[in-house]
């Protein structure tokens, strides 16, 4: 229980860019891929504003796994593939019991449901496609990984709503923690820019009609968006033994329940989550240089953040950076945690903290230094990212310097 868990990859693709380096070179100029969303398949909803993958990168996914593939497992797939080959891992039939993913999952495969759905109801189909249970299940992305990378150790998708980056992450450190595995691929991905999804968010009244603007006092709301993050999980020890380049520590994990309401949120489930990370990681909050906000944009979701960071980090809150990537890539759902990793990570390797977005005007009830704007130098050796979701469930991760 007491092993070290490192990072030695890291993969994204996001409306930001299809790799990890483009999506933080996006991130540091603070530019938004928040826009217009348009074609066929989004029918008649008004909420036209999100950030979507604009073109896939060409990929070798055999055509036969492509059939049987949603656009989220898709994504996943290219995130992971990225990761482990930065890592320099490959299976073989040595190691490949000890090589496992875990992939987080908000919504899974509405858009195979959608299709079939609109085919049988409006167009007279009789039956679905042959591949449309096995696309849609929230633990296909995981399945898919493991096929595409050979890998044959813990294998399992997790799925709580915002927060399941961050909950298949943390259940990935546990794996190699109790060594059920020497390593583990794992994050998020989500693909929900279809009509159905969109349409229930803009039934909610919680989608932004322009932009996402968190902690800024005249946000309107979230904006949804689709992507992948992946990284690669292993044992200190065994990353050393590989000769592995380490890019930073995953140093701990604060998992909590609000057991309030479906929607609403608390400030003690946050804050919980918060301290239970820090205690995890062996931490003290004066440690942390920056945190990455889960800043979704709606007035309550950045309030109550707030107020849990100043409960959890007394006056050190006003003196580390906090910043929402989400301004940027939007909310993807299940990958958003892992999307923030990224810049968790990437902050740490360079000394830069990402903005905060489309920020206009300072709101009292949110007036932490929310990085507006610009991104910032910074010495950063220890990050939080937080995690919080529907249902109250909330994750949050310890990154540190390696």
């Amino acid at each position: 229980m007491n092993k070290r868990v490192v990072i030695t990859g890291i993969g994204g693709i996001c409306g930001l860019g299809s790799c990890a380096a483009d999506i933080w070179a996006a991130m540091c100029d603070g530019r938004s891929a928040i826009g217009v969303l348009s074609g066929p398949s989004l029918h008649d909803i008004t909420a036209r504003t999100g950030c979507a993958i604009r073109n896939l990168p060409q990929h070798e996914i055999e055509r036969k796994q492509v059939l049987s593939m949603d656009r989220f497992s898709v994504l996943a797939v290219l995130a992971a593939r990225e990761a482990v080959q930065q890592a320099g891992l490959t299976a073989s039939d040595k190691n490949r019991y000890r090589l496992g993913a875990t992939v987080g999952v908000g919504v899974c495969g509405w858009e195979a449901i959608e299709q079939d759905y609109r085919a049988m109801l409006l167009h007279g189909r009789k039956r679905t496609g042959a591949f449309t249970a096995p696309k849609v299940m929230p633990g296909a992305a995981a399945g898919h990984v493991s096929m595409d990378l050979g890998l044959r150790g813990p294998v399992y998708g997790i799925t709580s709503a915002c927060s399941s980056s961050n909950h298949a992450i943390a259940s990935a450190v546990d794996q190699i923690r109790w060594g059920r595995a020497d390593v583990m691929v794992a994050g998020g991905a989500d693909a929900p820019l279809v009509w159905g999804v969109v349409k229930s968010w803009e039934a909610m009244r919680v989608l932004s009609p322009d932009t996402c603007r968190p902690f800024s006092a005249n946000r309107q709301g979230a904006v949804l968006g689709e992507g992948a993050g992946m990284i690669v999980l292993e044992s200190y020890d065994h990353a050393r033994a590989r000769g592995a380049e380490i890019l930073a520590e995953l140093a701990g994990a604060g998992l909590s329940a609000d057991a309030f309401d479906i929607a609403a949120q608390t400030i003690e489930g946050p804050e919980a989550a918060i301290r239970a990370c820090l205690a995890d990681a062996g931490l003290v909050p004066e440690e942390v240089d920056y945190l990455n906000a889960h800043g979704t944009g709606t007035k309550p979701n950045d309030q109550i953040e707030t107020a849990a960071i100043k409960r959890a980090f007394g006056d050190h809150a006003y003196r580390m950076s906090v910043s929402s990537t989400k301004s940027m890539h939007a909310h993807c759902l299940g990958a958003s945690g892992a999307l923030e990793l990224i810049a968790c990570v990437m902050a740490i390797r360079h000394g830069i903290v990402p903005p905060t977005a489309n920020y206009d005007e300072p709101d009292p009830d949110c007036d932490l230094d929310v990085t507006p704007n610009v991104a910032r130098e910074r010495k950063v050796k220890v990050t939080l990212s937080n995690s919080f979701a529907f249902a109250g469930t909330n994750a949050v991760l310890a990154i540190k310097a390696a």
